[in-house]
């Protein structure tokens, strides 16, 4: 069923072949408008879930998709500010960290719902996500802005790196413990 939030995520996912589009082009106003597109989609995830609780427009639908839709918009520009951004060298790794842990996470998620075991969002994780958008947002523009730009979306990503490692390990205690009762007595996994 499609309404507002469900509409606001899937523009989320609609978002993202534009924001590489504009980071491809050699323009001098284009990675200013891959920063708009890139932060009007960041906004629309506050906005999805506003609507979802505010107008009764929870969905079976809208919870598939708005953790897709977050992980899809984040991976694709990360990947694309290593390949041809800011994000080479050491750099590197502050980009796999944080894409590690969404696939760990999204993992835990998985398993946990089979045992009918929600993994909510923590306050640390959601000012780990504000960040993360913060840094990306600065890193997209590039050269287009002065190098100090630059310099603060690496401080910001690394910073958003090392938040990643504690909520990323914060939510992996929580899927052990749930692990470590499915286990019968005496076994060795």
């Amino acid at each position: 069923m499609l309404n507002t939030a469900n509409i606001l995520t899937l523009s989320r996912i609609l978002a993202i072949p534009l924001v590489v589009a504009c980071q491809w082009l050699d323009r001098p106003w284009s990675p200013w408008v891959a920063v708009f597109l890139f932060a009007a989609a960041a906004i629309t995830d506050w906005f999805d879930g506003y609507f979802a609780r505010r107008y009764h427009q929870i969905s079976r639908l809208g919870r598939f998709l708005d953790p897709i839709a977050d992980k899809l918009l984040v991976a694709a520009v990360l990947v694309m500010l290593v390949q041809d951004g800011p994000l080479g060298g050491v750099h590197v790794f502050a980009a796999l960290i944080i894409l590690a842990r969404e696939i760990l996470v999204s993992g835990l998620r998985e398993f946990l719902a089979e045992l009918h075991v929600g993994l909510p969002v923590s306050q640390l994780a959601k000012w780990k996500t504000a960040v993360q958008m913060t840094a990306i947002a600065f890193l997209l523009v590039g050269n287009a802005a002065a190098s100090w730009v630059t310099t603060i979306g690496l401080c910001l990503i690394w910073i958003a790196a090392g938040l990643t490692l504690v909520t990323g390990y914060d939510y992996l205690r929580t899927g052990l413990r749930h692990m470590a009762e499915d286990a019968p007595p005496g076994s060795a996994e």
